[in-house]
């Protein structure tokens, strides 16, 4: 199965959700009403599109088409051009096709340093295996830095992965300070002439405040050893999480100044519209997607695609 039918498959529920009886919500020939509109305007809330790029589809809607006779491939075209319009903002979240590297910013000079946050369960970890194996493939050298010090299993996750993809990793101890892993990390990464320094962190709650302050000193530490770090900072989400991920978004983006998203779980979700909440609330582009497990599964994210595989599916 090729990415877009797989793509295609995760937003299946997602899809189906928006295009139940879709038939009798918009009919061709029929005037279209303010009822109508009412309908369509749940359905979308149902998939977490979230209300402000919910109210907006709809009033472009109620701008082109209230009052008028019902032209569904017009009105679908419609909904579709004003998501991928939400999904790329300013135009600066759409990544060349043919370079799986290209949502990234690298430093000028020097290693670029990605850091990596998320809720516990994201499915963090191995997201930061699958990009190391997009660098690795684009012919860059990678450092790992396995900044998940309370958490044993993700260590040797990380240490495995590190051993399959052959790159280097540093550790610590378990219960060892996070940041002076990276700082760790870091310092490998410059003496080994790493391209790129890849950070673990712990997964944590967005309310825990301890933790979240964790991740500002890791930053800190970070920014401290290399000039211009962290050049990303990737915020691994869980579809499945719907409008909560747009909260943990907005505490994450505070705490390390988040670059983009890395979003996971497509597949199974009927909450896939939260990207465009996410996208439009808090400007944060999703660089990357990820539909399965596989060490190949993450793949840059297409605005355009992803409006046909939620429209297509």
């Amino acid at each position: 199965m090729g990415w877009f039918q797989r793509l295609k498959q995760g937003l299946k529920r997602t899809a189906q959700l928006l295009q139940t009886d879709i038939r009798d919500l918009f009919r061709s020939g029929e005037i279209l009403s303010e009822q109508h509109l009412e309908r369509f305007e749940a359905r979308l809330l149902q998939t977490d599109m979230g209300v402000l790029a919910t109210n907006q589809i709809t009033a472009n809607l109620r701008t082109s088409y209230l009052g008028r006779t019902v032209q569904v491939e017009e009105i679908w075209a419609n909904v579709k051009e004003t998501i991928r319009s939400l999904l790329k903002g300013d135009g600066t979240a759409v990544w060349d096709s043919a370079n799986p590297l290209s949502p990234l910013r690298f430093a000028e000079t020097g290693p670029t340093v990605i850091l990596v946050a998320g809720v516990n369960g994201t499915g963090k970890t191995t997201s930061i295996a699958k990009i190391a194996n997009l660098l690795i493939k684009g012919g860059k050298k990678i450092t790992l830095a396995a900044g998940d010090t309370f958490r044993a299993a993700a260590v040797e996750q990380l240490t495995l992965w590190a051993g399959r993809l052959g790159c280097d990793i540093v550790t610590k101890p378990h219960g060892s300070d996070p940041a002076a892993v990276a700082f760790a990390g870091c310092e490998a990464g410059v003496a080994n002439q790493s391209d790129v320094i890849l950070i673990d962190t712990a997964g944590r709650l967005h309310n825990q405040q301890n933790l979240m302050q964790e991740l500002e000193k890791i930053h800190r530490v970070v920014a401290k050893r290399i000039d211009g770090a962290p050049h990303e900072s990737l915020l691994v989400i869980d579809a499945t999480t719907g409008q909560n991920g747009l909260a943990q978004a907005k505490h994450f983006s505070q705490a390390v100044a988040c670059t983009g998203l890395v979003l996971t779980k497509l597949d199974g979700t009927a909450k896939g519209g939260v990207t465009v909440a996410i996208r439009q609330q808090l400007g944060l582009p999703v660089k990357y997607v990820g539909v399965g497990e596989q060490i190949d599964d993450l793949q840059l994210f297409n605005a355009d695609e992803f409006v046909d595989a939620l429209f297509d599916a």
